[in-house]
């Protein structure tokens, strides 16, 4: 089971991993999480399970300059506790919010697209936060593309085959070799978060000879001897894909909907900020997940073109089409609004 670092508890209810391996619906997940309950209040509390990566960095600022309650108060909700809870992976954070220990969850936008579909829909992007590009980098002097990739080979990505890098990864393998070739490059990856990673990744004691991450660590993997990119997102998708989403369950979103407006309006004032002073928001981002980069190399990174902080979604829909021919989802969506919530309809997806 993917190793959640804090204190969340995870009750005996199905787990992504289950819900993969038998194709669970939503009925199988529980009332409590998916299904129609009682009107009530809004909720007191907003719990979120966020990672670490600067795909998050509008998180990070909505979380240390309080933006959730601000506008949560502007709406007439008072005294509104959020509590923000860091995890390791984008699987570990599923399962948390299919345990209903958390009420939402940033990850990568893929991981949000195989609960829409393994749920029936009971599962659908709030607000994304950021698409940045990932390379997969690699400290083989003899790997410098997919075809130089052998069975010794170990490449660590947060989840396996269904998260925002191994869904890239699996759209390369299938233009370079077919959908057959998926599970060869399955078997490759080990599930391990990206600090882990990037220490793996340094020490030619482990079985990790790649990693597929995105930015900080890819840049001071890029920096050490011997490491260089074997893959890069952009190149695959034909441009960026959303490595930073907000996801919730429709019971939570439908029973909340002033709670939801309030955090989407927070993300949106975290981008605004982003834009306009990219320093302050690199000293955030640190001060929150306290990585060893300097904040003038933070702020030349944010600063770069290619980084786009945004709450629309980008490129999910092809990533949502290649789980469908890749038989990890039954649906097969047309637009990307099938499985965002409504309050992000008005901009401009992908």
């Amino acid at each position: 089971m993917d190793r959640i670092l804090t204190r969340i508890g995870t009750p005996p209810i199905p787990t992504r991993r289950q819900l993969l391996r038998t194709g669970a619906s939503a009925a199988a997940i529980g009332t409590e999480l998916l299904g129609a309950g009682p009107a009530r209040a809004e909720a007191s509390e907003l719990r979120i399970a966020k990672q670490p990566g600067l795909s998050y960095l509008p998180a990070a600022v909505a979380e240390h300059l309080g933006l959730v309650e601000k506008h949560a108060t502007a709406a007439g909700l008072s005294d509104v506790k959020v509590s923000w809870t860091r995890l390791t992976s984008g699987g570990a954070s599923n399962d948390a919010l299919l345990s209903g220990s958390v009420d939402m969850v940033i990850s990568g936008g893929p991981n949000m697209l195989i609960l829409w579909g393994k749920t029936s829909g009971r599962v659908k992007g709030v607000v994304c936060t950021g698409a940045l590009p990932m390379k997969l980098v690699s400290n083989n002097p003899n790997v410098h593309s997919l075809a130089d990739f052998t069975a010794t080979d170990r490449i660590a990505t947060p989840t396996i085959r269904v998260g925002t890098q191994p869904t890239v990864l699996g759209i390369a393998v299938e233009k370079a070799f077919g959908l057959n070739a998926l599970e060869r490059f399955n078997a490759m990856t080990i599930a391990m978060g990206h600090p882990d990673a990037m220490i793996a990744l340094q020490n030619k004691g482990t079985n990790v000879t790649a990693h597929f991450s995105l930015p900080p660590f890819q840049e001071q993997e890029l920096a050490l001897p011997g490491v260089h990119t074997v893959l890069d997102s952009v190149n695959v998708m034909g441009g960026p894909i959303t490595n930073g989403c907000v996801y919730s369950t429709t019971t939570f979103h439908d029973a909340n909907p002033k709670l939801t407006a309030a955090f989407v309006a927070a993300i949106r004032e975290a981008i605004a900020l982003i834009g306009q002073d990219k320093r302050r928001a690199a000293e955030i981002y640190l001060a929150v997940n306290k990585e060893k980069i300097s904040v003038d190399e933070l702020t030349d990174l944010i600063g770069r073109p290619e980084m786009v902080f945004t709450a629309a979604p980008a490129n999910l829909l092809p990533a949502a089409q290649f789980f469908s021919r890749a038989g990890y989802i039954k649906q097969k969506p047309n637009d990307w609004r099938e499985f965002f919530f409504p309050e992000v309809h008005d901009l401009g997806g992908s």
